[in-house]
């Protein structure tokens, strides 16, 4: 089963986001005092841990508010697809492009190669669609369902 290993706030541009052990959250959003909560498309960036394994990278690298295990092929998951996340329910709204800087910000050795093997690997970009309480590091995290067309 698939669970919550870190949570991370993203406070602040190139900043390394700030770990927490739990969080509440905007519906229609994101996280509470993560820079951005009240985002719509890119509210969220969820990260398996086989990401930061095989990139020898920790929670928050990627500047993921999220970081689990046991679902690895998070980032390929369908636009539309619900997650339930603790007390959370996140839909899904695509998956995460890795963006130019990112190597620059982790000053690996060689930006671009790195930026090209987080291909496909980078995340799912969430927004929250139902809060009942806040997420907590241990919860578990599950795939519900695909909500129709034109979500």
């Amino acid at each position: 089963m698939a669970r919550v290993i870190a949570l991370q706030l993203h406070e602040q541009r190139c900043v390394q986001p700030r770990s927490v052990d739990e969080a509440g959250a905007v519906v229609g959003g994101g996280l509470i005092g993560d820079s951005h909560a009240e985002k719509q498309t890119r509210a969220l960036l969820v990260v398996d841990r086989t990401t930061l394994d095989a990139h020898a990278l920790r929670p928050g690298d990627l500047r993921e508010q999220i970081t689990i295990e046991g679902l690895p092929g998070v980032s390929a998951l369908v636009p539309g697809t619900l997650l339930r996340a603790g007390a959370l329910t996140l839909r899904v709204n695509g998956e995460c492009e890795p963006c130019t800087h990112i190597g620059g910000m982790l000053a690996v050795e060689d930006p671009d190669a790195f930026r090209a093997s987080l291909r496909g690997r980078r995340g799912a970009l969430c927004t929250v669609v139902r809060a009942a309480g806040p997420i907590r590091v241990g919860d578990t995290v599950e795939v519900l369902a695909l909500t129709p067309a034109g979500f």
